[in-house]
């Protein structure tokens, strides 16, 4: 079972757009998908993915 499943919706979502701004930024517009963001996220690793959903809230990086 990965960590992001034990993550709920607005953190997962909130995750997912500060990965989408800061680390695929420079990737193809059709690459940048929620599949392909979820690798990265388990890649970086649950503590790490903690601290970004902090600043990410704290930045007012939202799901939306």
């Amino acid at each position: 079972m990965s960590f992001i499943n034990t993550l709920s919706q607005p953190e997962r979502d909130t995750l997912r757009r500060v990965v989408k701004v800061v680390h695929m930024k420079h990737y193809p517009k059709d690459f940048v998908t929620d599949y392909e963001t979820d690798k990265m996220i388990e890649a970086i690793g649950p503590e790490v993915a903690a601290r970004m959903i902090k600043v990410g809230i704290d930045s007012g990086i939202n799901s939306k």
